[in-house]
């Protein structure tokens, strides 16, 4: 079973391994920095498919299979998967792994829910409940976009503080029995709310839940920045990087030398016009399965934080003028010694 050191915080005992991952992301995030990396491009952004909403379930589907590929096993050898997405109920997720027939979780924390689904599927894991598990999220600009901003044939202008929601997916395949990566431990974010009403400067809303989860993580493991090679959030985007790197200054600690953010590495800001970077939930997720976890397999990468991060609002409470609250989940990453 894991063990817990601290409140929300714990290690695990049985080290579940990441045995299989797939990334799958669309044609703007295939001609960022990152394009390469994904194992599956997608041209269209309907996927083939009659609606984008279809299309994002086929996204979560692809990554799946991808993933399952890579572990070398089928959807018969997994015990249960977590999931979710930004769309009303976390349809995306439903319809999509409707056909697989695996015993089904179905989570949401936003842009947090990698990281989320990670956690749930390691600790059912580490305590022998489950001999694998998948967590699987995704995003899709077109089906966010009319969700919670303007549709997409209204042409408004966006913000300067406004960052783009990827249209990708990741997955992965948490397996006690083999695997390239270990998962060493997690923190279970807490809500965090600093009053921004401003749904186009999310960065900045998120920034405090990821700088709560890092910092309680590394004082109940008293361990330092120094300790990782890298400690990455989801997608603060270039505002809530900043935001980030000051706020845990402010408490003693310098990360700027090894933070990563996957909403700023996903684009070009520049080349591309996406201001203040990438979002949703497939942004973390798909850069996790591309970029990262190929380069813990390789040792490139041997020990590192990854800290997805989540503003928990919706339409609704939007109209009604609340703030936006956030979380932030983090798990703890090691390649394993071949």
């Amino acid at each position: 079973m894991a063990c817990r050191i601290a409140r929300g915080v714990f290690k695990t005992e049985n080290t579940p391994l990441i045995e299989g991952y797939g990334s799958v992301a669309g044609k703007k995030e295939g001609e960022g920095p990152l394009g390469k990396s994904f194992d599956v491009v997608e041209p269209d952004g309907h996927l083939g498919e009659e609606t984008w909403e279809k299309a994002e379930s086929k996204l979560q589907k692809t990554s799946i299979r991808l993933a399952l590929k890579r572990a070398g096993v089928t959807a018969n050898d997994i015990d249960a998967v977590f999931s979710g997405d930004l769309i009303n109920q976390c349809i995306a997720s439903a319809y999509g792994l409707r056909e697989l027939e695996i015993p089904f979780f179905g989570v949401y924390g936003a842009c947090s829910t990698m990281a989320e689904g990670m956690l749930l599927a390691t600790l059912l894991a580490d305590g022998k409940s489950v001999n694998r598990a998948v967590a699987v999220t995704s995003s899709h600009f077109s089906t966010a976009e009319r969700q919670f901003r303007f549709p997409l044939s209204y042409g408004g202008q966006r913000t300067p503080t406004s960052q783009w929601t990827c249209t990708a997916s990741g997955a992965v395949v948490i397996s006690r029995e083999k695997g390239s990566v270990e998962i060493a431990g997690g923190c279970i974010g807490k809500i965090a709310d600093m009053g921004i009403t401003d749904i186009n400067n999310m960065g900045s809303a998120m920034a405090p839940s990821a700088v709560e989860t890092v910092m309680r993580y590394l004082t109940a493991t008293g361990t330092t920045p120094e300790d990782y090679d890298c400690i990455v959030t989801g997608d603060l985007g270039i505002v809530g990087s900043r935001l980030f790197i000051q706020l845990t200054q402010k408490q003693g600690l310098d990360l700027s030398g090894v933070h990563k953010d996957c909403g700023v590495l996903i684009f070009d800001p520049e080349k591309q016009d996406t201001h203040c970077g990438g979002s949703g939930c497939g942004c973390s997720a798909s850069v996790l399965c591309g970029y990262f976890l190929p380069k813990l397999e390789r040792g490139e990468i041997k020990n590192m934080l990854f800290t997805a991060t989540g503003a928990l609002m919706s339409p609704m409470s939007l109209q009604q003028g609340e703030s936006i609250p956030s979380v932030a989940h983090l798990v703890h990453l090691k390649g394993r010694e071949k």
